[in-house]
């Protein structure tokens, strides 16, 4: 149940609403301006990357250059980008009739096996699961007894990302960083330093998996015609290699569609998610690695839409972000949030418990007296570089702003 938004407490004035969505708006567009130029830089890298890596190694593809939209960039956060790299040679994907439980060392030593299944977002890939597939994924650097190993294709994935910077005489541009499993590089940009995860994807545009019970039952949003759309052959989902035995299920095409005619019936729910995503970067949670990033904000968002699916509910901006607040305030302080397709997965099931307690009193507060935190931010609005290296005059004290890439369907880059 919602608190009545017309009482002073959990509410905006009209005045300071309509200077709070002016102020924030002025943001968005230079937030705008400033991660363009930033994924301009990225893609070029990627780009000259991923070509000396795919002529290195057939099984991955290259990502062309695009001057109008590039679907395999998202922008996760001002400073932090999700790259899925295609691989080649996995077509005609089938489900896997038999579930066997198999953990490996990177030698191939098989390992007790775990007293759990894989969790909702996670699966087990067979090379025999695809109809058609390269000779080389049978090889032993990425597979065991038929398995292709997460582990392993990151393994070789990592060196063919070291040779390439080298190849392409990036080394004193891009770094590679050592600080996990999934592969993640350091670039130097004119806006400051980013943070790039590049990650191997098995696209599987013919199906959609079993694990995504959706659309949901009764769920009025979206309308039941862009629902089939989005589950048609065309999109489909995808596996990441992130993590050591797991694939890890992603539906970023579905998620772009769902995002693209979001306003369709004339509501403000873009301007509001845009206005909350601003304030978690300046207020809330801001910082070069969030522990709240956009795609938690878009899964908010649509589980909003979900509960709210109707035109009347999205007319007055106002209303619109502070019900998104207090979903976002729900999630933190409960450390749970549901992805949008796989209801069994808690997005937030490995971010530090003190990270996302300290963004749920800073939530708290907002929600207590909204009011207030529009005039501070309507009166000290400023912004820096990407990589939270200074602060300009005029901006709030103690708090640190960004720039980064709005959701519209004719941007070069996706965000999350």
């Amino acid at each position: 149940m919602e608190p009545p938004l017309g009482t002073q407490q959990g509410a905006m004035q009209p005045l300071v609403a309509d200077n709070f969505e002016a102020c924030l708006q002025d943001k968005v567009d230079q937030r705008r301006q400033w991660v363009s130029q930033t994924v301009e830089e990225v893609q070029k890298v990627v780009y000259h990357l991923t070509t000396e890596i795919s002529n290195q190694d057939i099984r991955f593809q290259a990502i062309p250059y695009s001057l109008m939209y590039n679907g395999n960039i998202t922008v996760l956060a001002p400073s932090q980008f999700l790259v899925t790299v295609p691989v080649r040679g996995l077509a005609g994907y089938r489900e896997a009739r038999e579930q066997r439980w198999r953990y490996y060392t990177l030698q191939g030593a098989r390992l007790p096996c775990p007293l759990r299944s894989p969790e909702g977002l996670q699966q087990w890939l067979e090379v025999q699961q695809f109809v058609k597939n390269l000779w080389q994924w049978h090889e032993t650097d990425v597979s065991i007894e038929g398995d292709i190993v997460p582990a392993k294709v990151l393994q070789v994935f990592r060196k063919l990302v070291e040779n390439a910077i080298e190849a392409c005489h990036l080394s004193g541009k891009v770094s590679v960083l050592t600080t996990s499993i999934a592969v993640h590089v350091a670039m130097e940009t004119s806006e400051g330093q980013v943070e790039i995860e590049l990650a191997p994807e098995v696209e599987i545009p013919t199906a959609w998996s079993k694990r995504a019970p959706w659309p949901r039952c009764l769920s009025r949003w979206p309308s039941s015609e862009r629902a089939k759309c989005i589950k048609v052959p065309s999109f489909g989902f995808s596996l990441l290699a992130r993590w050591h035995y797991h694939w890890q299920l992603s539906f970023l095409q579905a998620e772009r569609v769902l995002l693209e005619q979001l306003d369709e019936d004339g509501g403000c729910r873009r301007r509001c998610f845009q206005a909350l995503r601003q304030m978690k970067e300046d207020v809330w949670c801001p910082g070069r690695r969030p522990v709240i990033t956009s795609h938690h904000l878009q899964t908010v968002l649509f589980w909003t839409c979900e509960k709210y699916p109707h035109a009347k509910d999205w007319r007055v901006f106002s209303k619109g972000l502070l019900r998104l607040a207090r979903k976002l305030h729900k999630c933190v302080r409960q450390r749970f949030l549901k992805h949008f397709f796989v209801r069994n997965s808690n997005l937030l099931q490995h971010a530090a418990p003190a990270e996302l307690d300290a963004v749920a009193q800073k939530l708290g507060l907002f929600l207590k007296d909204p009011g207030s935190a529009c005039r501070l931010l309507t009166f000290h609005s400023g912004l820096i570089s990407v990589d939270g290296s200074s602060q300009v005059p005029g901006s709030c004290p103690g708090e640190k702003h960004w720039a980064a890439k709005e959701i519209t369907s004719s941007t070069s880059t996706s965000e999350a």
